[in-house]
């Protein structure tokens, strides 16, 4: 029996590897914003890992820079 670990919503799976960061990035700029998040690199790379995604330096470095853009 298959198990879901986690939430999925329709069409998730269609965004691209760009529009998944820039989604990521959007959710840890709110994050930040509200207090939630200490230490960018480390939640972004958890976030990233969680998500099945690139968890290299360059994505990384990608979702912070998101997060920094207004």
């Amino acid at each position: 029996m298959d198990t879901q670990d986690a939430p999925i919503e329709d069409g998730s799976d269609d965004a691209s590897l760009d529009e998944k960061i820039a989604g990521m990035a959007e959710q840890m700029r709110g994050d930040a914003e509200a207090g939630h998040v200490d230490d960018l690199r480390a939640v972004a790379r958890q976030r990233l890992e969680e998500a099945n995604l690139p968890t290299d330096d360059a994505t990384v470095e990608a979702v912070v820079g998101g997060t920094e853009r207004a």
